[in-house]
């Protein structure tokens, strides 16, 4: 009952929530449901399904309520402890599955594509899905090595001249791909594996000019690529390989230009085995606060997109101002003078 309710009954909370005319009673092992018998029955399907995510060993959270219900309300006969069930990739004593629809979409493109984008928010685990794709792979042999890259960009700060060697000037720019990494293999596994070339953490300068076989490669940050880059990382695939790009792009950090992510959307929309995957804040399994820090940025996005369009259509309009004004006048006839 305690991880069925959520810290400081969360889970409950959410529930109601999501059925606001069902009162849900809570004593001790016991759950007491009031409202209309259509919408009772909806919130009993939800709780069993958590439970048998429970039972799993699945962990619960807010996000995965939140879905369990819409995932109902579209369709009661599905199973959502079923279908978000089953596990990407089980290490170190955690299992680490897809949290939703969007996440289980994207994850499924990933088997059955050779490219993949997944672009979307912070948050929807776009990166950790993909890297936990590459491990598996790697444990069954689908692939002989893991490549990890991203482009080193600053995010708005001015770093400076970093101390030390090259690849203590790279590091800080690939630590997050390094804290997955950590969290899906055995630690004192990472090193051997790096170096040996099973595990590569490179940033996407050091891609062009290879040809990358029998590989699961991930491509972090994708925002932050120039067009160029973007076709010279593609174009680096070989045989027997996957190709998996993240990014979000509302937060592009290029000092100016066109993102590679948002050409390439347009680019390759209709080739075969190529797929995009759409991540929305929906999507998001951090903390439940930030899908609304999201979602609020995302309308202030649409609001300031509405004004400069608003802008310069009262420019343009001003603009031919002259021009209709500088046509021929009627003129009244003179008067004659008698």
């Amino acid at each position: 009952m305690v991880r069925l309710l959520g810290p400081e009954d969360r889970y409950l909370s959410t529930i109601e929530k999501q059925y606001p005319r069902v009162s849900v009673h809570v004593r001790s092992n016991e759950i007491t449901l009031v409202g209309l018998p259509a919408e009772i029955e909806a919130v009993r399907r939800l709780i069993e399904e958590l439970q048998s995510m429970i039972i799993d060993g699945q962990d619960l959270g807010e996000a995965q309520v939140a879905t369990s219900a819409r995932m109902l309300r579209a369709d009661s006969s599905t199973s959502p402890s079923q279908l978000l069930g089953a596990p990407i990739l089980t290490a170190r004593g955690k299992s680490i599955r897809a949290k939703s629809i969007g996440q289980k979409q994207y994850v499924d493109a990933i088997d059955a594509n050779t490219i993949v984008f997944g672009i979307g928010p912070a948050g929807t685990g776009k990166t950790y899905l993909a890297m936990a794709k590459a491990v598996r792979a790697l444990q069954n042999k689908e692939v002989e090595r893991i490549i990890l890259t991203r482009p080193a960009v600053e995010a708005g700060e001015r770093l400076g001249f970093l101390p030390g060697t090259l690849t203590d000037k790279i590091d800080p720019y690939l630590r997050p791909l390094y804290d997955a990494l950590g969290e899906m293999l055995d630690p004192e596994l990472i090193p051997k594996l790096l170096a040996a070339g099973t595990i590569e953490v490179a940033p996407l300068a050091y891609m062009r000019g290879r040809t990358l076989n029998s590989s699961f490669v991930v491509l972090d940050e994708a925002q932050n690529t120039t067009p160029e880059q973007m076709k010279m990382f593609l174009t680096r695939l070989g045989f027997g390989s996957k190709m998996v790009v993240t990014g979000d792009v509302t937060q592009i950090d290029l000092p100016a230009g066109t993102s590679g992510l948002k050409l390439v959307t347009r680019v390759l929309d209709t080739v075969d085995d190529i797929h995009f995957s759409y991540l929305t804040s929906k999507d998001v399994v951090r903390h439940s606060l930030v899908g609304r820090i999201v979602d609020a940025y995302t309308e202030y996005d649409a609001q300031r997109q509405a004004l400069r369009q608003e802008t310069a259509e009262a420019r343009d309009f001003a603009a031919r101002g002259p021009q209709r004004s500088g046509g021929p006048r009627d003129r009244l006839p003179k008067r004659s003078h008698s």
